[in-house]
């Protein structure tokens, strides 16, 4: 299916522009609110997504855009629908730790076909389209080959509500801990994904996620050779709330890891 050029420049533009307004907020102390115990949004937040939406609204007034901050109970439907986080990483935002990004992805009848994810301070803009690669300021990215969990370097994150039902993420943790080279987490899904695609770590895992944290680097990923699903191994869908990606070669391990750990993890509350 071909994609109208236009949506893929619009992408880009809104980025740099999302990473205009992160510079002029950060380490300059924004209004900070909560929405959740642990759940912060900024000023910078806000801005951003009502740039993205207006600009949207702008050139495809068919289209919908579904954003972290002004998310509907009901994920409204139609041929294209946007997907933004526009400031993924806003707890180190909001700390002045220089590790966050916006995120911009488009699914038309329902495929992701767009994502671009853009880290202001590193001036790092990766780009995917689908059928035609992902790159990294223009060039092409890939994944690492790395074939052994032993040897593999992952990345995680943590929900907001890891305090009320962490359980089962420690110890999902704890077994790769124990199976993989070294586990990071730096507190931004996008991010995490595209360091996936760049080759920077093999895998990444994560569940209790939303589909702004993970629409736009799922495509990057799979467009710079690796391979995305969900916990289960089940094709990949930025709604059901979880994701595994890779090199590929790694990823059954990965998969494996989790099932196991799960399992356990159940047995013993049975027991318990």
């Amino acid at each position: 299916m071909a994609v109208d050029p236009l949506y893929l420049a619009t992408a880009v533009e809104a980025a740099l522009a999302a990473g205009r307004i992160h510079r002029q907020y950060f380490r300059q102390h924004p209004t900070i609110q909560k929405k959740g115990r642990i759940d912060l949004v900024t000023a910078a937040d806000v801005d951003v997504e009502h740039m993205f939406r207006g600009l949207v609204g702008d050139r495809f007034p068919d289209h919908v855009v579904v954003g972290e901050e002004a998310a509907l109970a009901a994920v409204p439907t139609a041929r294209c629908r946007w997907i933004i986080d526009p400031l993924d990483g806003t707890t180190n935002f909001a700390h002045g730790l220089a590790l966050f990004c916006v995120s911009i992805a488009l699914q038309i009848e329902g495929r992701l076909e767009i994502g671009v994810v853009y880290d202001p301070m590193g001036e790092e803009l990766f780009v995917a389209e689908r059928g035609d690669g992902a790159r990294l300021n223009g060039a092409p990215l890939r994944v690492s080959s790395c074939g052994a969990l032993v040897d593999a370097l992952l990345v995680t994150g943590f929900p907001y509500t890891v305090r009320e039902d962490g359980r089962q993420h420690v110890a999902v943790f704890a077994a790769f801990l124990e199976e993989a080279q070294a586990v990071r987490r730096l507190g931004s899904a996008a991010l995490d994904l595209c360091y996936v695609a760049a080759g920077r770590f093999d895998g990444y895992w994560e569940e209790r996620v939303h589909p702004w944290d993970t629409a736009a680097g799922a495509l990057i990923v799979e467009e710079a050779g690796g391979r995305v699903t969900g916990l289960a191994g089940q094709p990949f869908d930025p709604f059901s709330g979880h994701i595994v990606a890779s090199n590929g070669p790694v990823h059954d391990a990965v998969l494996e890891v989790i099932r196991v750990a799960v399992d356990e993890r159940a047995r013993r509350a049975h027991r318990g």
